[in-house]
């Protein structure tokens, strides 16, 4: 115990000691350079760990995972025969990776279309109700929720009894006892199970999304607005020719975050359905290759090919940010 204890105030002093060490060195080296030029170099100076750290996290574990895809990797090993390109033939011919790769893009097109769709018409209606604060309160308190809780919750939601059977899933209840209808198999029926789980996703993120394009909608000139009303407009066309396009930027930046965040989609279908029944992603099949199958080799293909979609929206996303630095 007194050993950790140890470590755990000695290892945080110790790297405040080095930081503080390597800036008084640094800043001794640029004292010792022309005036001109330590305005220029001081902030990378202060961001050269920072910077050193990220690569080693990030682009290592990233190159690593390259090389790996191009070998035959299982057990505990780390390295195996060069394979070429068999994993990534094999990721694009085995029937249930490519059922996984269109199980995601559903989630591209139903969860980030829903998501951005409902949140911009949100954010547009919160804008004109007296108490919108506590309403945008209310509609974001799903992202404070993990991700395994709300699988659990919606679990709970769509829990199947056998007809005749007390429903304990809050549908299935309401099927019963409401509508006089048979109880429904929302999780193990194609395609409507893979509905069922961008359902979950939608209600945890729509309020993000509401967030955001609602403070893009405040940072709108209003004159504009009342400019296209006085000269006719209904609200509708006020919407759709004035407010959808200069909310463009934000709209495009909602919508790429949410695609990436579609692409990435793993605790929801794992606690959920644990992939089975047609429900499997990309990110569900690295975990399976990986602990299942023991095969980091094709794991790490998956990988790849989950950072080769995900890459364009977030150099996208990264342009527009620098678009508007720039303006």
């Amino acid at each position: 115990m007194w050993e950790k204890l140890t470590y755990a105030f000695v290892m945080p002093a110790l790297i405040l000691a080095g930081i503080w060490l390597y800036l008084q060195l640094t800043e001794a080296l640029l004292a010792r350079l022309p005036r001109r030029t330590q305005p220029a170099l001081r902030p990378w100076v202060w961001m050269a760990p920072a910077l050193l750290l990220l690569l080693v996290i990030v682009l290592w574990p990233v190159l690593q995972s390259v090389v790996l895809s191009f070998q035959k990797v299982s057990g505990d090993q780390l390295s195996g025969p060069f394979v070429g390109l068999q994993n990534y033939i094999r990721a694009f011919t085995d029937t249930q990776m490519r059922g996984s790769m269109l199980n995601n893009l559903y989630w591209i097109i139903f969860f980030t279309g829903f998501t951005v769709g409902i949140g911009l018409a949100l954010a547009v209606l919160v804008n004109r109700v007296r108490f919108g604060g506590p309403v945008k309160t209310i509609l974001f308190m799903p992202m404070a929720i993990s991700f395994v809780a709300t699988g659990v919750i919606w679990r709970f939601m769509y829990a199947y009894r056998p007809e005749g059977s007390p429903q304990i899933g809050t549908l299935n209840a309401l099927m019963t006892g409401l509508f006089q209808q048979p109880p429904v198999t929302w999780l193990l029926q194609q395609p409507g199970n893979n509905i069922a789980l961008i359902v979950v996703g939608v209600w945890m993120f729509t309020g993000f999304c509401l967030v955001i394009l609602n403070a893009g909608l405040r940072g709108l000139p209003e004159e504009v607005h009342e400019a296209a009303r006085v000269d006719g407009a209904s609200e509708w066309q006020v919407f759709r020719k004035v407010t959808v396009p200069l909310l463009a930027p934000t709209i495009s930046v909602v919508a790429t975050t949410m695609v990436i965040n579609a692409l990435k989609m793993f605790d929801i279908v794992y606690v959920m359905t644990a992939g089975n029944y047609g429900t499997d992603v990309i990110a569900n099949q690295i975990y399976k290759q990986l602990y299942s199958s023991r095969d980091l080799g094709m794991a790490s293909t998956l990988a790849v090919i989950l950072l080769v979609f995900i890459l364009p929206f977030m150099v996208q996303n990264v342009r527009r940010f620098h678009a508007q630095e720039n303006r």
